[in-house]
């Protein structure tokens, strides 16, 4: 993600008729009870149970992922696979109906578990085809099946539920979730603002791959995630659905609802790019910033490895109250007011540090904004620009009340410093100092090899450090103790 305190030939436009239409058709065990909204209960046909399938010897799951800055943020007791969601949604009113077909693994015995959702209300829910009771309070949506699931078993559980999106806005202002634009809508879920949109295990913990199937009046597009695999219209809706085949953790999912400019190319490894630009928007109008998207594209792989995904490009769209891009996975939200080069090579960066390579937790969020911003230094560097010790030098002038200095980046005091500069740019520095000491090329060597020892994975902070060490070959608690760890400004 970028904000705006942070601080290209055309490719060719392709109709976006033709362009869709030469696609083919196509162990927890601590959860805790809540009072609140009343109980529903779904009327889905159940389907046949297999003998002996009945368990009764589960606990509720954890009701939060216990993650040390949004403990309520995701849930225990299972691990999401595969999410289908079916959405439909009328820009005029506001109105989103949804069906969120969630296939999980229980890691625990579970009498009941919990999913994310907020604002939004439940009409019915299945376990595997038969009526589950549900409990909504707050974001807290319990879902209680009819048979106990047992640890190691798979289950497919279906919600239903339907109104009208609410952001949410934080303590600096900015708003996350389902926004609303002028012309539709787009979603933006970091850390929290997926709940507002669809029911999930909604921690960067859990990953899984989605198909996301969006109806919407004809003559309005729908773009997200991922690869398009149909579109068709009937009635005067029309529908679009998109699938996201490599693992995604739930705040880099989205959805932009409105009228785009679709333009559609292949880098030089053969990637797939479909970018989106509403058409109200007004920028880049000689296609200066995204005629350098194929560049951007071979000189990321170039410093970071194999682009780990199978569909890459840009969404610009804009939403009142929202100053920051968001690396949206396989296709970064950009607002138009700030879509430039610089920021395009941030949020691609993201692509390999925040989505393929995730989070354990929200504290170790300076391994996404750390490298992505250090990646905008190497960007300058290798094109005849400041180079990342320029960068480096210039943030380390800065005097020690600077709130640059504010706190460590590995240790940011609570959930509304995550977005913090001591986050970018400190983190950044921590990775120019990694550079320093092991040298341009085993620098070059090590970061390829960590995003691909962690592709599609998780990593916490101290993952990176003995990562690091292990490469380097000793220790560099120096750097650890002063740069990632320290209070204050460190002194070299």
């Amino acid at each position: 993600m970028i904000g705006c305190v942070k601080t290209s030939g055309r490719l060719a436009a392709v109709a976006v008729a033709g362009l869709l239409a030469a696609l083919p058709a196509c162990s927890e065990s601590d959860g805790r009870s809540g009072g609140g909204a009343g109980t529903r209960t779904g009327t889905d046909t159940a389907r046949t149970k297999a003998p002996g399938a009945v368990f009764r010897g589960g606990h509720p799951g954890a009701a939060g992922a216990r993650d040390p800055y949004f403990p309520e943020l995701g849930n225990g007791g299972y691990d999401v696979s595969h999410y289908a969601l079916t959405l439909d949604y009328d820009p005029g009113s506001g109105r989103l109906k949804g069906t969120a077909e969630i296939t999980a693994k229980a890691t625990a015995d579970l009498s009941s578990f919990n999913l994310d959702l907020l604002g939004l209300e439940v009409r019915s829910a299945t376990v595997d085809g038969r009526t589950a009771q549900v409990r909504q309070d707050g974001q807290e949506l319990t879902v209680r099946p009819s048979d106990h699931l047992r640890k190691g078993s798979a289950f497919r559980s279906v919600v239903r539920y339907a109104g009208t999106p609410e952001s949410i806005t934080h303590d600096h202002g900015w708003r996350e979730g389902w926004l609303r634009t002028d012309n539709g809508a787009v979603a933006f879920g970091e850390p929290t603002g997926s709940m507002s949109w669809f029911p999930g295990n909604h921690h960067p913990s859990d990953k899984a791959s989605y198909d996301i199937t969006v109806t919407v009046p004809k003559g309005v597009q729908a773009i997200s995630n991922g690869q398009l695999r149909a579109r068709h219209t009937s009635g005067g809706r029309a529908t679009f659905h998109w699938h996201q085949a490599e693992p995604m953790a739930s705040h880099v999912a989205t959805v932009a609802i409105g009228s785009y400019d679709i333009k559609t190319s292949r880098t030089r490894s053969g990637i797939p790019v479909v970018s989106a630009i509403d058409t109200t928007a007004g920028v880049d109008e000689d296609g200066a910033v995204l005629g350098r998207f194929p560049e951007v594209m071979e000189w990321a792989e170039g410093r970071f490895g194999p682009y780990p995904f199978s569909s890459a490009g840009v969404i610009v769209d804009q939403a009142a109250d929202v100053p920051y891009a968001l690396e949206t996975q396989t296709r970064p939200t950009i607002p138009a007011g700030i879509f430039h080069t610089t920021n395009v090579v941030h949020e691609m960066a993201h692509q390999w540090f925040g989505n393929s390579v995730t989070p354990r937790t929200w504290r170790d969020m300076w391994l996404n904004e750390g490298f992505a911003t250090y990646a905008e230094w190497l960007w300058t560097e290798d094109h005849g620009g400041a180079s990342a010790q320029d960068h480096f030098d210039r943030n380390h002038a800065k005097a020690a009340d600077d709130d640059e200095w504010d706190f460590p980046p590995a240790e940011p005091p609570s959930a509304s410093d995550i977005s913090r500069q001591p986050v970018y740019v400190r983190g950044a520095m921590v990775v120019h100092k990694i550079r320093q000491a092991v040298g341009d090329e085993g620098f070059k060597a090590l970061v390829r090899g960590w995003t691909l020892s962690r592709r599609h994975g998780h990593a916490s902070t101290e993952d990176f450090t003995s990562y690091v060490e292990a490469k380097a070959g000793r220790d560099l608690d120096a750097i650890w103790d002063s740069w990632l760890y320290g209070d204050g400004k460190p002194s070299s």
